[in-house]
């Protein structure tokens, strides 16, 4: 019997290397035969990654991307590599990573533990803030004035379970909407149909600034939460995962990063030729002075 059970767990022990061995370079793998790399990305996270004009991904997060992608080439020996565009929502955007479907998330979407679960991220590109979106006429600059009014925010985002949460830590009675994309919540504000949108504020003052008519619109009231955005990537390919860690890091250190920050976030950007005025803040400087993926959230 005790032989018999020690062969059972050296057959277990056997099999369960060579499911790893299966998911090991599954990413770099699927590049290298397909030369394309899948970038997921967004309708209307500006100034991340959303639809310009002409209904072309661009932003921040996908200009990194592009700058991944290109180390990727560099590694595996590769002439070319073309991206490749697959558009994602909040709900469904961590799937799109997990199946397989998409190589990078190119967003705006916050590292923290329960998506660990699930996927990898890579070294935060910004570190934003939940706060509230509100008609510039509203006398709303705190969410306890919230309370028993109309709130939006969007599916699948870590600032509605911190809404959620806060609601239940301070009895608040909010009537919370959901809904699929930010551009929905922004509208509901404008129409009356909702108090207030809850978002990171960076997406705010990107939303704000797409708008037919910004000044009717402002953002206000403390922090809800903290969120380091990072680029989305699988947990099944340690090599792919490097290639992508490393290139973070150089641009990083040697500062490559700062003109992409700058373009989309100091100067003017599509589509309304707008600049958002956001200087890098002090939290996204500390933390890039040891960049890293580890968070703790």
């Amino acid at each position: 019997m005790r032989t018999r059970n020690c062969w059972l767990r050296a057959l277990g022990a056997c099999l369960l290397l060579a499911g790893e061995a299966a998911h090991a370079g599954a990413v770099l793998d699927r590049i290298r035969a397909s030369g394309q790399i899948t970038f997921a990305h967004r309708e209307s996270s500006v100034p991340f990654s959303y639809l310009d004009a002409n209904k072309r991904p661009v932003g921040y997060a996908i200009d990194i991307c592009l700058r991944l992608a290109e180390a990727v080439r560099r590694e595996i020996g590769a002439k070319a590599l073309t991206p490749r565009f697959l558009m994602v929502t909040p709900a469904n955007r961590i799937q799109s990573i997990a199946e397989g479907k998409a190589d990078l998330e190119c967003g705006s979407t916050t590292n923290n533990a329960e998506r660990r679960k699930s996927v990898a991220f890579t070294v935060p590109h910004y570190i934003a803030g939940a706060r509230l979106l509100v008609r510039a006429d509203a006398k709303i600059d705190d969410v306890a004035q919230l309370n028993g009014k109309r709130v939006v925010s969007t599916q699948g985002t870590t600032p509605l379970k911190a809404l959620q949460q806060l609601g239940r830590d301070r009895l608040l009675d909010f009537k919370i909407a959901e809904v699929p994309e930010h551009t929905r919540g922004v509208e509901m504000v404008e129409r009356g149909e909702a108090e207030a949108f809850v978002m990171d504020d960076v997406l705010l003052y990107g939303l704000v600034a797409s708008r037919p008519e910004p000044g009717k619109l402002k953002v206000v009231g403390k922090y809800v939460t903290v969120e380091p955005l990072a680029i989305m990537l699988s947990k099944d390919d340690a090599d792919f995962k490097r290639i992508v860690d490393d290139e973070m890091k150089r641009l990083i250190r040697s500062r490559e990063i700062n003109p992409i920050y700058d373009r989309w976030f100091l100067s003017p950007i599509p589509p309304r030729n707008t600049a958002l005025n956001l200087p890098m803040s002090y939290l996204l400087k500390d933390f890039w002075k040891v960049p890293t993926d580890v968070v703790w959230f």
